[in-house]
């Protein structure tokens, strides 16, 4: 049998709780077709790149398969049917990682991250520049007119 890892992106109005339904439900699938699943990681809700069939975010899921390639295709079938299911990847790999994947680590990192440095980061928004990037805030561009006019009254 060959090592799959297989994500699939899930409208955004389903709720957690659906999304564990469908990974329950394509499991089921795999083990019923002779397969098995490993680890399975529910990644949340995360915003698209492009908006697909309409929706701007969706649930992203990644389930670890080790499966004949028979099952793998029967539930690409089922996803396919599947209304809720907005796009799948299913990748053949040499091995599984045991580790949480890369995108839990980086939710790991970004927490810690957050914690450290405080709001707004060592220097603040604007950095050491403040709010008006360079600029006061009375200060704005003028036009011609408006510039010969503000040196006749700096002469006055």
């Amino acid at each position: 049998m060959a090592l799959y890892e297989h994500v699939f992106l899930a409208r955004q109005d389903v709720t957690a709780q659906q999304v564990e339904e469908l990974t329950t439900r394509f499991k089921g699938v795999i083990e019923a077709n002779g397969g098995s699943v490993g680890k399975t990681e529910y990644w949340g809700v995360k915003s698209l790149t492009y908006r697909i069939n309409k929706n701007r975010k969706a649930h992203f899921t990644l389930v670890n398969i080790d499966a004949p390639a028979a099952a793998v295709q029967e539930m690409e079938r089922q996803m396919r049917i599947d209304e809720d299911v907005l796009r799948f990847l299913t990748l053949r790999v040499e091995a599984h990682e045991d580790a949480p994947s890369a995108m839990l680590q980086k939710r790991d990192r970004d927490d810690r991250d957050r914690g450290d440095r405080g709001f707004g980061g060592e220097r603040g928004f604007g950095g050491d520049r403040g709010f008006g990037g360079g600029r006061d805030r009375d200060e704005r561009p003028r036009r011609p007119r408006e510039r010969e006019e503000a040196q006749g009254e700096e002469a006055v």
